[in-house]
Order: structure tokens, then C-alpha cells, then sequence
């Protein structure tokens, strides 16, 4: 392992998010301030998801979770296409970095701002109500596993799209979508039957709803399986990446 190149390719990633933190830690906070605002104020004391939760209690977890896989995307992935318009991704193929190690190094930048980010939601929800933290081992391990999967999606999106509207068609129509219908805003407990189990085919919901149980100790499905699905989600998606590295797909083009 050249953990030399690794820490170095990783520090990379960092600086390059950080250089600008207005728009990739500030703007998402401060959009997912507007959720809490409009979502709390239309529903706080109209729907309760569980007993004894109020409505902005609950939408506080998933808003930061939310913010947490949406970010990790987005970094890992606007990373590497923009290396690719630019050219510049022949200089980091060049480099004495294996496939594992790039890897590493694009997932741990994206699990750091997505982590960044939640933290910021969190800590700004605060001023508008109390959240009370049953498991923070639960919280913990979502947050991480959850920003790590969508930074391995990232990875693979960012290998597969050739222009920024690829990029963008993606995110539009996967990743929103699935992090919107995913619990966010509701218990799925509240929709038709059919909608239930349609729900339990979408692995973000097994994200957000395990990182909520760490808050209210309860949740929609049991967190041993939310943690077992993510986990396998976030295995199979990597050894995906892995192999898409390893072969230099669209990389070495």
C-alpha cells in the first residue's frame, strides 16, 4: 500500500472542496434549513411519524442524512469529470497508485464532506428544536457507510459520464429521486401497502432509517437490517468501482 500516494491523493480531494465552501458546505446546509422551514411549519402538529416524535424531530435526522449521501455523491463525482474534460486525469493515472488506493482516496474525501456537512445541518437544526441521541454508534456507522456508498456511486458515475450533463442526468434521475422517496419527509408506514414495499427496494431508505434510529431508537425496519443491507450495498458497489479502476474503463480511453 503507498501510503504516501494515497494520503496525498486524498489531501487533493480535501483541498479541493475546501477551496470553495461556500458551495459545497454552506449552500447545502443552508438548503436543507429551507426543508426544515417549510416542511416543520406546514406539519409540525398535523403528522406524527412515531409516538411521542414531534414532526420536526423526526424530519431533522433525514435531513442530515439526506445532506450527507447527496454531498458524498456529488464530490467523488464532479471530481473525476472534471479531471476528465479537463485532461488532467492522466496525470493521477500516472501516478504509482493502484486501483485500490484511488479508490480510497475518492471515497474518504467524499465520506469527510458529506460527515462535514451533516454535521453543519445538525448543528444548525439544533437552534430550532432538540434532537435526542439514543445510539450514537448507529448514528455514526450510517453516516459513514452511507457517505461512503454514495462516494464509491460517485466514483462510478463520475467513470461512466463523458460531459457534465451526463453527470447531472444522473444525479437528476437516480440519486435525487431515490434520497427524496426514500423516508426523508414521512414514515413509510403512512403510504399504501403497495408503496411499502416498493420502499424496501430502495437501499437509501435502509440509510436514513438506520441513522434514524440512532436518534429515537425506533424505526421503520429493524436496524440490524439496515445495517446488513447497507453494508452489502456498499460491498458489492465497491468491488463495481474496484473492477472499473482496475480495467481503466473510460479512464485510459
Amino acid at each position: 500500500m503507498n501510503l504516501v500516494g494515497l494520503y496525498t491523493l486524498f489531501c487533493k480531494e480535501v483541498l479541493r472542496f475546501g477551496k470553495v465552501l461556500l458551495q459545497t458546505l454552506i449552500a447545502p446546509v443552508i438548503t436543507a434549513l429551507l426543508y426544515l422551514l417549510v416542511f416543520g411549519h406546514v406539519f409540525e402538529g398535523r403528522v406524527q411519524a412515531f409516538p411521542g416524535v414531534s414532526y420536526t424531530m423526526f424530519l431533522i435526522p433525514g435531513l442530515v442524512m439526506m445532506s450527507v449521501i447527496q454531498n458524498a455523491f456529488a464530490n467523488s463525482s464532479s471530481s473525476l469529470i472534471q479531471s476528465k474534460v479537463t485532461g488532467n486525469i492522466v496525470f493521477m493515472m500516472l501516478t504509482p497508485l493502484s486501483h485500490l488506493e484511488f479508490f480510497l482516496a475518492f471515497v474518504l474525501a467524499a465520506v469527510v464532506r458529506g460527515i462535514l456537512v451533516g454535521v453543519g445541518v445538525y448543528l444548525v437544526a439544533l437552534v430550532f428544536t432538540a434532537v435526542p441521541i439514543k445510539h450514537p454508534g448507529f448514528i455514526l456507522l450510517f453516516m459513514f457507510l452511507g457517505s461512503a456508498t454514495l462516494g464509491a456511486i460517485g466514483v462510478i458515475a463520475g467513470i461512466w459520464a463523458e460531459k457534465f450533463d451526463q453527470l447531472a442526468g444522473f444525479q437528476n434521475f437516480i440519486i435525487l429521486p431515490l434520497s427524496f422517496l426514500s423516508g426523508v419527509f414521512y414514515s413509510i408506514h403512512s403510504l399504501p401497502e403497495f408503496w411499502q414495499r416498493l420502499s424496501h427496494f430502495n437501499p437509501f431508505f435502509y440509510m436514513i432509517d438506520g441513522f434514524r434510529y440512532g436518534f429515537f431508537g425506533v424505526s421503520d425496519t429493524a436496524p440490524s437490517v439496515s445495517l446488513a443491507i447497507v453494508t452489502l450495498f456498499l460491498v458489492v458497489l465497491s468491488g463495481i468501482t474496484l473492477v472499473l479502476l482496475k480495467t481503466g474503463y473510460k479512464l485510459r480511453d
